[in-house]
């Protein structure tokens, strides 16, 4: 890639996952009905947009994130993270133009917070039934999955599946392997009776095995061989949560010689969405891990780790930079499920509390639970620009 196409992919990398994220509650919005008078792309005061037809389209001051403004009795509690009091305007009805905002913006005959005219009641959030705000709530995420199984599929269609071959490179002396008779150049075919091909599998099938034998079947040349082998137990850290663990080990290196193996197109949606579900069990052992204090908050980024990741992505290939927007985007689908007050799952839960308590919290409850999640997302923010800075700083 370029290096001028090098600086931008940080802005394709975030910009195309927050926005297909925002357009999916948009679009959702919009089909069940609800009035939405912005979206915006970063948080905070309005930088630049249009406005085109009863919506703001808007680019704003902090880029971590978006939202959909939405006819809601919360609008007032959410004002703080999303476009704050110097130009977001009430949604109340209002003779004359706010001072809060903009000229610009404002239309005699459009409704507030852009124009004089309230907003009907059949278009707030609240009058739809719980089943339409669930799905408004998780069509974000919905999109964000989408959008990682399409690039995910399409990674496989355009480049093949990409594996090391199960082939013994070398065999470390006095270990478990050596004992077993395994040599340099000998394939891997099977493994207690499971057909293997890739170097993923034969870790996949040993390293569980910290106590008993593990069976090879081996060709060598036009000899099958059958090794039976007792792993040695390794300490070791998981690779998606970084906590200690044991794994069977037994003493052979593979050989550094990728396969691109071509891919049909129904082949690469089944592989894209496998992919995406193994995605999806990382990132949730992740999120448990930080729950229980196996994973360190350390490990979290924000903007200035995902531009940092986005630029080396990107001088790497576009393949590699379309892996991370797949993998950003999942993730930010996960997040959002986590049950934190202004995030969509705590908003979701609120939404199927109230159906199962018959009737709406009191305005003073909502918005104490609107404050808790506005907190918790500054807390976040301020974590994760902290770990960003510290990268930075730090040799």
């Amino acid at each position: 890639m370029s290096s001028l196409s090098v600086y931008i992919a940080p802005l394709l990398v975030f910009g195309l996952v927050v926005f297909v994220h925002e357009l999916g509650h948009f679009v959702a919005a919009k089909l069940c009905g609800v009035y939405a008078p912005v979206f915006s792309l970063g948080w905070g005061r309005r930088i630049f947009g249009v406005k085109y037809g009863e919506t703001d389209y808007r680019v704003s001051l902090i880029p971590l994130g978006g939202y959909v403004r939405m006819a809601s009795r919360d609008d007032e509690a959410l004002a703080g993270i999303e476009g704050g009091a110097s130009d977001r305007g009430s949604l109340g009805e209002a003779p004359s133009r706010p001072a809060d905002v903009p000229g610009a913006l404002w239309d005699a005959n459009a409704m507030a917070p852009f124009g004089p005219k309230s907003v009907p009641a059949n278009r707030w959030v609240e009058s739809k039934p719980a089943l339409a705000r669930v799905f408004i709530l998780s069509a974000g995420v919905i999109m964000n999955i989408l959008l990682t199984i399409s690039v995910t599929s399409g990674l496989y269609y355009t480049y093949g599946n990409r594996y090391l071959p199960a082939v013994i490179d070398s065999v470390v002396p006095g270990t478990p392997a050596a004992a077993g008779g395994l040599r340099s150049g000998d394939r891997i075919v099977s493994i207690d009776g499971e057909s293997v091909r890739a170097w993923d599998e034969v870790l996949a099938r040993v390293s569980p095995i910290t106590s008993g034998t593990v069976t090879f079947e081996i060709a060598r040349g036009s000899e099958r061989i059958r090794a039976t082998i007792t792993p040695q137990v390794a300490d070791a850290q998981d690779p998606v949560t970084g906590a200690p663990k044991k794994v069977g080990r037994v003493g052979m290196m593979v050989r550094d010689s990728v396969v691109r193996e071509p891919v049909s197109l129904g082949n690469a949606v089944v592989r894209g969405s496998e992919s995406t579900w193994a995605m999806a069990r990382n990132v949730a052992a992740v999120l448990g891990g930080l729950v229980r204090g196996e994973v360190s908050a350390k490990n979290l980024g924000g903007p200035i780790q995902i531009a940092r990741t986005s630029v080396q992505a990107a001088r790497n290939g576009a393949e590699t930079l379309w892996s991370l927007i797949a993998f950003l985007s999942l993730n930010i689908a996960m997040l959002n499920l986590v049950p934190i007050p202004v995030l969509d799952g705590g908003q979701i839960l609120m939404v199927l509390a109230e159906r199962i308590k018959g009737g709406t919290f009191s305005v003073r409850t909502r918005k104490a639970f609107a404050r808790v999640g506005v907190l918790a997302v500054l807390a976040l923010i301020l974590l994760v620009t902290y770990n960003d800075l510290r990268s930075v700083f730090t040799p």
